[in-house]
């Protein structure tokens, strides 16, 4: 294998990843569309529930994604086909068993969730019923995490958008129809999801049966069963699941605090979090690009490989991070301004838009150790510095929330940011002295 990583090859990897990123928000778009024309506030408040908490769940289970696409890129970069072929087994293993243990519990998990999410009688009964019929996609859902992390791990990133695509493409069509055609309302957006689900895993499982024809793959039963290979899958996945559920806390905490200081500040705070999530579907892309890049080179034990992975892939990201601030500060408040006509969350957003503007250029730093870390399947090192960032975070709203109310809301989650960055930065040099050995 050569050394040289070329420029082209990180964008061929990120572009589709990009691209299969902002399809995801295009659904949540036409969901809201199609609900919001029925002319129900219920409807409409029982999607909002019902999406947050399918979206809770399929986020805490996004280690199926990540610890897949280390594993197989190093298998790829070692040239070991027999590995690779059984990384995606076993992550469908894992996926189908999480799948069924998720349909099995789906009563206590309901019961547990709806005293979480208490609404009125009339939304929560239409968000169970949600629910009730989204739960039947885990399993689909699960197995798309698997396959996605496999395509990313084997440089298949036009598959990844390809899937996508389908799924999202199809989900938005089978709502339209369902609710504005059949008149199914709630339920109808939640079976046109579920059919979507299980429409992209056949699509999945086609797409793979045949990448292992082309590249001359079997599944060796014999590998599957070995144990150490898939301790270390559940062991990473572990890892990356501990670390999630620290990140959301960041996220649920920065929210639950912003519902603290009044609705105008809540709303203001929602939508410059817009701009965050639209910049993380770029940086995301490189990250995904620098996860295949780095487990290719740890798996080929080529120290040179990694090194070019790292510096080729974050210039891209941090051209692109100051490309995201430039336009955040630029045209933010055209922005804001349309995406609400009340003039006092106008206000509040815009006097904050320093804070997004200023997030892609320390954001750039932490996606880009992620990948990095999770193309050498440094799970552990991860799950540490989350949890480690998440203290610094809670201290830094303890201290600075109560003396400079929203601004120093958001100077702490800054602070989360940056220190996400510092504490992977500090074992980024022993993980290139180690991976690549």
């Amino acid at each position: 294998m050569t050394t040289s990583i070329t420029h082209g090859q990180v964008f061929r990897i990120a572009w589709p990843i990009i691209l299969a990123n902002a399809a995801v928000p295009l659904l949540g778009i036409v969901d809201t569309a199609v609900i919001g024309h029925l002319g129900s506030a219920a409807a409409l408040g029982a999607i909002a529930i019902g999406a947050l908490i399918m979206n809770f769940i399929y986020w805490g289970f996004g280690f199926l994604r990540m610890g897949t696409t280390g594993i197989s890129a190093q298998a790829l970069g070692a040239q070991n086909n027999a590995e690779l072929g059984a990384t995606v087994g076993r992550a469908i293993i894992i996926a189908g068993i999480v799948g069924s243990l998720l349909l099995l519990l789906q009563v206590p998990l309901s019961l547990m969730i709806f005293n979480i999410f208490q609404g009125t009688e009339e939304v929560e009964t239409a968000a169970r019923t949600y629910f009730e019929i989204r739960i039947w996609g885990a399993p689909a859902a699960l197995f798309g995490f698997a396959a996605l992390g496999w395509f990313i791990g084997v440089q298949h990133s036009g598959y990844v958008l390809a899937l996508q695509l389908l799924l999202n493409g199809l989900n938005a069509a089978l709502d339209i129809w369902f609710v504005a055609g059949l008149d199914l309302g709630v339920a109808g957006v939640a079976y046109g999801t579920v059919i979507a689900e299980w429409t992209m895993a056949c699509a999945a499982s086609f797409l793979i049966l045949r990448e292992f024809r082309k590249r001359g793959l079997k599944l060796d039963i014999t590998r599957l069963k070995a144990a150490a290979p898939m301790i270390k899958m559940v062991a990473i996945n572990r890892d990356i699941f501990i670390r999630t559920l620290a990140l959301v806390g960041g996220f649920a905490l920065f929210n639950w605090e912003s519902t603290r200081m009044g609705d105008v500040t809540l709303a203001g705070n929602f939508i410059l979090l817009q701009f965050i999530s639209f910049g993380a579907f770029f940086l995301d892309g490189f990250a995904f690009a620098v996860e295949a890049l780095v487990g290719e080179a740890v798996g080929a034990r080529n120290p040179a490989r990694l090194r070019e992975a790292v510096i080729k892939s974050t210039q891209w990201a941090l051209g692109t991070s100051m490309m995201l601030a430039l336009l955040t500060w630029t045209l933010g408040p055209f922005v804001i301004v349309a995406l609400t006509n009340v003039p006092e969350v106008q206000a509040a957003a815009i006097a904050f838009l320093a804070f997004a503007a200023i997030y892609p250029l320390i954001g750039v730093w932490p996606f880009q150790f992620d990948g990095i870390f999770i193309g050498a399947t440094r799970g552990a090192d991860m799950r540490n510095a989350m949890l480690m960032s998440f203290g610094a975070f809670v201290i830094a709203w303890y201290v600075l929330t109560p003396l400079y109310g929203n601004t120093g809301l958001w100077i702490a989650f800054l602070i989360f940011l940056s220190a996400r960055a510092i504490t992977l930065g500090l074992r980024y040099p022993r993980l290139a002295r180690e991976a690549a050995a």
